[in-house]
């Protein structure tokens, strides 16, 4: 799961580009058209706009007494069309993971094919995302979908090995979650540009440790949670993955922050949420991972 959290660096980077562009720039107020005036190039031929000599009292009170346009009117990113959009895509997560685990539970057999299927099938989309020149809803939507199918299975292995492990780990995630929002929107939890490099370096030695590891596996050379197994080292290393997609949490919230006040295009309100996605799913497998290793 983390290897698909380049998509925030690529997000970084088009916000820069996207200022450049004009965007992220003092938001000034478009002057606001007279009363009952439509924008250039939409008035009929042969229209002559009225002037204030023109107007009666009560369309030029009615002009100055217009709210100015809205970041939705003018197409640029809101947190709650981030949210909604976040809550739109956790949902598809939820309903596919059900019916991954109901499907699991009936079918034994059918839990190591869907496994495989959403977590390689997750990975390859999730990259492709990340490294897409163009954001693509349906890639987004499909990515959902695709770990709701791992997800599914993946709780109903563990289900059977741990029994109970499951719900705990639900519960630490949207406990962790929640923890973790407050402690940005309360500023206990500080991102800067230092703390985000230091963490992306330390993200990618943990996505290397764990792609070594899974070859390890593949290989033969380990057994059971690879290096560290359950011991000590093993609870560290499980701790660490905690840690990380914790923290990658809050440095959601300060990019979708980021992209508020810089007044990005709306397009990126489902990269931002696709972004949030990546960290849940991601959190809650380190954080089950974490529950076993110290049940075993």
């Amino acid at each position: 799961m983390a290897g698909n959290k380049p998509v925030f660096s690529r997000i970084e980077k088009q916000l820069k580009q996207d200022q450049y562009a004009g965007f992220g720039q003092p938001q000034q107020q478009a002057p606001q058209q007279p009363y009952g005036q439509q924008p250039y190039g939409q008035q009929p031929y042969g229209y002559t706009p009225p002037t204030q000599d023109t107007m009666t009292p009560q369309q030029l009170q009615d002009m100055y007494a217009a709210p100015p346009a809205g970041p939705l009117q003018t197409g640029r990113v809101t947190f709650d069309d981030v949210i909604m959009k976040t809550l739109g895509l956790f949902a598809l997560v939820l309903v596919t993971a059900a019916a991954s685990w109901v499907t699991t539970a009936s079918s034994p057999g059918l839990t190591m094919p869907f496994w495989i299927a959403g977590m390689v099938g997750g990975l390859i989309v999730g990259l492709v995302i990340a490294f897409k020149k163009t954001i693509s809803v349906p890639l987004i939507v499909g990515y959902a979908l695709l770990e709701g199918v791992f997800v599914g299975a993946f709780s109903r292995v563990m289900e059977r090995a741990y029994p109970g492990l499951v719900a705990t780990a639900v519960l630490a995630t949207l406990c962790t979650f929640a923890g973790m929002f407050l402690g940005y929107k309360s500023g206990l939890i500080k991102v800067t540009s230092k703390s985000r490099r230091i963490f992306g370096f330390a993200l990618m030695g943990y996505v290397l440790f764990s792609l070594v590891n899974v070859i390890a596996l593949f290989a033969g050379w380990t057994t059971g949670w690879g290096f560290g197994g359950s011991g000590m080292l093993g609870i560290a290393i499980s701790v660490l993955g905690v840690g990380l997609a914790s923290y990658s949490l809050a440095v959601d919230f300060d990019t979708i922050g980021s992209a508020v006040r810089m007044g990005a295009p709306q397009k990126y309100s489902w990269l931002l949420a696709h972004g949030l996605i990546v960290s849940l799913v991601w959190l809650y497998i380190e954080i089950v991972r974490l529950l076993a290793r110290l049940r075993d």
